[in-house]
């Protein structure tokens, strides 16, 4: 296990302890605070254990690496069933298994060659077997708009594992897991710099979490668009975020993608249908 970040501890009178640390991972900045009474070195070794996990999601999922599991299987799942790693298999079921409580909203298969609505149906997954085939040529699956909620989730396997109580964990601003609460307070803070729509009375430039995970979507400015709507198979347009709150993070993820491409009717029946507790508009 290498440890490769920097951080800070800082340890009260009364014995809590507080670390701060951040590395590089999944092309992004990964912030992690963790308050406890446990030691430092206890909490260097909680803070290597979350970027191990975070190399070896990498290694399975990413689609932009050639060495990759997943592109791996992009290449080759066209010919014949292939065998997947258990967390692949995992993470494949659950998208598809989304794709249709989202209406279509949510599709990993949208960067496809020739994509239609219809591309998704082409991938065969085996229960049985654990393995997965693409029934049309040119089939792709892209994890990267759903695998940052699905780390939070991993991550919050090791803290729990751990026993730890209190952290934030943020990954590139875009992806929050609160666990527990703040030193100093309930929950955890969450400061946008701007006023958002809470989906409650008013308006607000942050949010308090609490045992949540904050997970947004969107462009970065008009200029620099990336998710590609599954209705129509272009860019979606605009300059805007949208985010949810979830106890889950990589249902999220789906579900702040899902609400970004659907349009005015689908996103009022999503947000009815599973009872999403806030949606936010930047």
């Amino acid at each position: 296990m290498c440890r490769s970040f920097q951080h800070l501890y800082r340890q009260s009178s009364d014995g809590d302890s507080l670390l701060y640390a951040w590395f590089p991972s999944m092309h992004t900045r990964v912030d992690i605070i963790l308050s406890s009474q446990y030691s430092e070195d206890k909490l260097l070794l909680v803070i290597a254990t979350i970027q191990d996990i975070l190399r070896q999601l990498e290694k399975t999922a990413n689609y932009y690496d050639a060495d990759s599991e997943l592109a791996q299987i992009n290449q080759t799942a066209s010919l014949d069933p292939v065998k997947l790693s258990s967390s692949l298999y995992e993470m494949i079921s659950l998208c598809l298994e989304y794709h249709r409580k989202t209406l279509g909203c949510f599709d990993v298969t949208v960067h496809s060659e020739h994509y239609t609505r219809n591309t998704i149906q082409s991938v065969q997954l085996s229960a049985e077997d654990q393995t997965v085939f693409f029934q049309k040529k040119g089939t792709t699956i892209n994890l990267s708009g759903f695998l940052k909620g699905y780390a939070l989730e991993r991550i919050r396997e090791i803290l729990e594992s751990y026993a730890i109580k209190n952290a934030l964990i943020n990954m590139g601003n875009s992806s929050v897991l609160a666990i527990g609460n703040h030193p100093n307070g309930k929950g955890w803070k969450v400061d946008f710099g701007k006023r958002i729509h809470t989906g409650k009375d008013g308006e607000d430039n942050a949010l308090i979490l609490f045992d949540e995970c904050l997970t947004t979507s969107g462009n970065n400015s008009a200029e620099h668009k990336h998710l590609i709507s599954p209705h129509s198979a272009k860019l979606v347009e605009g300059c805007k975020q949208l985010a949810v709150v979830t106890t889950n993070g990589a249902i999220g993820e789906i579900f702040s993608t899902s609400l970004f491409v659907a349009d005015e009717e689908q996103r009022a029946l999503l947000i009815d249908r599973f009872h999403l507790k806030t949606v936010i508009e930047l």
